[in-house]
């Protein structure tokens, strides 16, 4: 299945938050579900500045130290990808806004992350129960038309 790593807070704040907008500098044209694998590194100057903005958007997060990190800890529906100039709610400006849906906690998975799109293989011995129970509760087909 598709993964993406996210660092904390942000990671979190598409679970527990409103964050609906994951920013990248590149555009997907995959359309469907993909994991969101929590990155290991959060320095505590992204944190504060995470914070700072999190606070301007009426969001309060939790401590650094208590964000999951390393680790596959949620599933989400990509349904669209738009290049914007203005900054709007979640999303900063001159960046692609990945537009999120249907955000669902899943038991922690640890994982290694990678840069871009990676694939969590189904059938690895950690992963394929949740796998399993993912693609049996997914309702969104995948559409991979171009960068995964």
């Amino acid at each position: 299945m598709k993964a993406i790593s996210v660092r904390q807070p942000w990671a979190w704040g598409i679970i527990y938050s409103t964050k609906d907008i994951e920013n990248r500098g590149w555009p997907i044209n995959y359309r469907g579900d993909i994991l969101i694998h929590a990155a290991k590194k959060c320095t505590k100057k992204e944190y504060e500045i995470a914070s700072i903005f999190c606070q301007s958007m009426g969001v309060s997060i939790p401590e650094l130290i208590s964000l999951r990190r390393g680790q596959v800890i949620e599933i989400v529906t990509i349904v669209d990808c738009k290049f914007s100039q203005v900054a709007s709610g979640w999303g900063m400006p001159g960046q692609y806004h990945w537009q999120l849906e249907n955000p669902r906690e899943i038991p922690p998975i640890p994982y290694i992350g990678q840069l871009g799109i990676f694939e969590v293989p189904d059938a690895s011995p950690v992963a394929a129960p949740v796998m399993l129970e993912i693609k049996k509760d997914s309702t969104t087909p995948g559409l991979d038309c171009g960068r995964n």
